[in-house]
């Protein structure tokens, strides 16, 4: 009987780590992300102007996603994990995203056979045109060409 209980025991232990593991992997894709829509932006340690700037971010289109919301303030998270709260006037729908994977290639059409034009760097920002199945069509810089979406994370839906 003792060993029944521990088996039952081991296997609701082991249900609940698979439910708490799945829904962390699929969080992200239900989340919005939001760009920078100016060149300099206050992130604030408060939903209030009263609250002192924790950050300065100086990058325009930079990708946010929201883990929170106040009547005019989004509290957000970069990909760097920095997290704090911007005012909504701050905040644009631009579809943009940093490259995460060490030299990405950007490609004149979606395919890996196509003509490689560029190599990125992690942590370059691009604008995005549109994205198709597993390709996104992207800017960076003087570059125009397609880049594998998973090698990027922001606002790419």
């Amino acid at each position: 009987m003792k060993k029944n209980k521990n088996n039952y025991f081991i296997f609701i232990i082991l249900f609940f780590s698979f439910l708490l593991f799945f829904s962390n992997i699929n969080a992200n894709e239900n989340k919005e992300f939001l760009t920078l829509k100016n060149i300099e932006v206050n992130l604030r340690q408060g939903p209030s102007f009263e609250y002192p700037i924790k950050l300065v971010y100086k990058k325009k289109y930079l990708p946010v996603i929201i883990i929170d919301k106040s009547e005019t303030w989004r509290q957000i998270r970069d990909f760097e994990n920095n997290s704090g709260w911007i005012h909504i006037s701050q905040l644009s729908r631009r579809k943009s995203g940093i490259n995460i994977k060490n030299n990405s290639i950007i490609y004149k059409k979606p395919t890996i056979y196509s003509k490689p034009i560029a190599k990125l760097e992690v942590g370059r920002l691009v604008l995005i045109k549109k994205c198709k199945m597993k390709w996104c069509k992207i800017t960076s810089g003087n570059f125009n060409g397609w880049i594998y979406k998973n090698s990027l994370w922001g606002k790419i839906k």
